[in-house]
């Protein structure tokens, strides 16, 4: 029986017609997909990636930086190269630095510094060193409280312990006078005369930092291997040995720091001499910052201040530079 033309099998055209209804419907599926969100995914992607997350974190620190020591620098800078004050002042180049080659102050305050710090920093370490020898033995009952004691200091604020230090220096008053006096001993003029003053601002630093550099000596005590000192002492070193070929050269590190510390903190002197003669007597206690705090802030010669900052901040520099070059690692 004939088969009818509506009953036969699937045409030749079937298959074209299956690939226009596919091909019709592969561009519905694509067009609709929303561009908006993944193309601002893709944005955020290329700014927070691997490589600007850590840029983007220190951004604060740099802008701070930035804001509140960067520009204060490089504005102190500009102002040391002028003179005059407010609409008056105008580019004088290097007439500051001239006028401070010339002054006979500014070298008093210089000296006054330079003695202070040849005198109180070696003093101060040498105590240090010795309390934290001290503090590290196994024979001292009750180290904590000890190691307390001798830190306390250095947690008094600057202004208190020169204030504090006025009234025990004080000649008619002062405790020192009256502990010297039931020895026989007659009072001393501490804050009148140029060498006791001197000698009370090295008391006041001595106090309030030899307990700061103890506890940092004694950390670097506790650091050192016990080993390195029982074949010391397996081989018939004594202590002083022990101390000349092991602690110290173990210290080095430390000792170091300590000393461009001490040495950076004594050449920006100011709040104890301030508190204690104000600079006085017949400057003998005037430091460079104190020189440089009164022609800024009492005299307003800011090109002048500028210019004697940036003196100081040369002159720690290349003490800092030869302090570590001597005592530094050699390799």
């Amino acid at each position: 029986m004939p088969i009818a033309p509506s009953e036969s099998a699937p045409s030749e055209s079937a298959p074209a017609a299956g690939a226009v209804v596919t091909a019709t419907a592969a561009p519905a599926r694509r067009g609709s997909r929303r561009p908006g969100p993944a193309r601002a995914r893709s944005g955020r992607g290329r700014l927070l990636t691997r490589a600007s997350v850590p840029y983007l974190l220190i951004m604060p620190a740099v802008l701070g930086f930035a804001v509140f020591k960067a520009y204060p620098i490089a504005a102190s800078f500009w102002i040391s190269l002028t003179t005059g004050n407010g609409d008056a002042r105008r580019f004088s180049g290097l007439a500051n630095y001239r006028r401070l080659l010339d002054d006979p102050l500014f070298w008093t305050a210089l000296k006054n510094t330079a003695l202070i710090l040849v005198v109180q920093v070696p003093l101060m370490l040498g105590l240090a060193l010795l309390v934290a020898l001290g503090l590290n033995s196994t024979r001292v009952w009750l180290r904590p409280l000890w190691r307390l004691g001798v830190f306390v200091p250095s947690l008094t604020g600057l202004v208190a312990a020169g204030v504090m230090f006025s009234v025990i220096l004080n000649h008619d008053a002062g405790l020192l006078n009256w502990v010297l006096s039931l020895f026989g001993v007659d009072r001393v003029n501490w804050l009148g005369s140029p060498f006791w003053a001197r000698v009370g601002v090295v008391l006041v630093i001595t106090w309030h930092y030899t307990g700061y550099n103890a506890v940092m000596y004694l950390a670097g005590l506790q650091g050192i291997p016990k080993e390195l000192y029982e074949a010391a002492m397996v081989d018939g070193a004594g202590p002083v040995r022990r101390f000349v070929s092991i602690t110290l050269p173990q210290l080095r590190p430390i000792l170091l720091l300590t000393v461009v510390l001490s040495t950076i903190g004594t050449l920006q002197l100011f709040d104890e001499p301030y508190v204690l003669t104000g600079g006085g007597p017949d400057n003998a206690t005037l430091t460079v910052t104190m020189y440089l705090y009164n022609n800024g802030f009492k005299y307003f010669d800011f090109g002048y201040a500028s210019a004697l900052a940036y003196a100081l901040a040369l002159i720690v520099s290349v003490l800092g530079i030869l302090q570590v070059r001597l005592m530094g690692e050699r390799r």
